[in-house]
C-alpha cells in the first residue's frame, strides 16, 4: 500500500502558528492537504489511483489538527515531535504501508502532476528514494520505500537525519537505490520560492492562492509557474 504522509507541527520559530494561518478562509495546513488530494492521476496513461492519506503530526498538535484533517479527508496520527523519522516509521507499522509519498506542512503549492510522475518513475525502477531536483522550493515531494525508512530508523541516530527523515538515504547511495533526476523543463525553476516559512512567504502565498483559486488546473506545476510569471510581469510593468 502506498500512502501520502504529510508531516506537520504547529509551532514554528520564524512564523509562529503558520499551519493555522488562514489562506482564503481555510488554514494553511488544510490547503496543503487540499493540494495533496490531487496526487491521484496520470493523465497520459489514463490511470487513476487513490492513495491512503495521513497527517502525521506532533503529539502537541493533535487536538488542533484533528478537525482539519477530517475536513480534508485525511487520517491523523500523532508521534514524536523531534524524531520525525520515527514518527513516519510508526505510521508505516500501524497501516502496513509499503511506499511513502512524503510531504511537509508548509507547502500548499505542491505540484500534484510532478508528484505523480516522480512516484511512478521511482516505482518503475524499484528505487528506495525518488525526488526531482531543481523544482521550485516547496513544490516537490519525496517518494520512499517503507523498508528503506525502517532501515534508516535502525541505522542512524544523528538528530539531523531523524528530524529531516530522508538525508540518510540519499547521502548513502551505496546502501540505497537513489533516483534524483533533474526535473522536466515544464516544472524546472529552482529560483521560485513556494514554501511558507516567513511572514514574507505567507504574504506571497496569499496573493498566489487568490490568483490560482479559480483556475481548473491550479494543482499542476506548469499552471502555477505560468500564473507566477504573469504576476511577475505585471509587477515589473507597475514598477517601471
Amino acid at each position: 500500500m502506498t500512502a501520502i504522509i504529510l508531516q506537520a507541527r504547529i509551532d514554528s520559530s520564524r512564523l509562529p502558528g503558520k499551519a493555522l494561518l488562514p489562506l482564503d478562509g481555510k488554514p494553511v495546513i488544510f490547503r496543503v492537504m487540499e493540494a495533496l488530494n490531487h496526487i491521484t492521476e496520470n493523465k497520459e496513461q489514463k490511470t487513476k489511483r487513490e492513495f491512503l492519506k495521513i497527517l502525521a503530526c506532533s503529539e502537541d498538535s493533535l487536538s488542533a489538527f484533528t478537525p482539519i484533517a477530517k475536513d480534508a479527508d485525511f487520517e491523523i496520527f500523532a508521534g514524536p515531535k523531534e524524531d520525525v523519522l520515527e514518527r513516519y516509521c510508526q505510521v508505516i507499522r500501524k497501516y502496513s504501508i509499503t511506499r511513502v509519498i512524503r510531504a511537509t506542512g508548509d507547502n500548499p503549492f505542491v505540484f500534484a502532476d510532478a508528484a505523480v510522475s516522480i512516484n511512478e518513475e521511482a516505482v518503475s525502477i524499484n528505487a528506495d528514494y525518488g525526488g526531482y531536483t531543481d523544482l521550485p522550493y516547496g513544490a516537490g515531494v519525496e517518494t520512499v520505500s517503507a523498508d528503506a525508512l525502517l532501515r534508516a530508523c535502525k541505522e542512524t541516530s544523528l538528530p539531523f537525519n531523524r528530524e529531516h527523515v530522508c538525508p540518510y538515504l540519499y547521502n548513502n547511495p551505496d546502501k540505497f537505490n537513489i533516483h534524483r533526476p533533474l526535473a522536466p523543463s515544464i516544472w524546472r525553476n529552482p529560483n521560485i520560492r513556494l514554501t511558507i516559512d516567513t511572514q514574507e512567504d505567507y504574504d506571497r502565498a496569499a496573493v498566489l492562492y487568490n490568483l490560482l483559486k479559480n483556475e481548473p488546473d491550479r494543482y499542476n506545476g506548469s499552471k502555477i509557474i505560468q500564473i507566477l510569471s504573469r504576476q511577475d510581469m505585471k509587477n515589473a510593468k507597475e514598477e517601471s
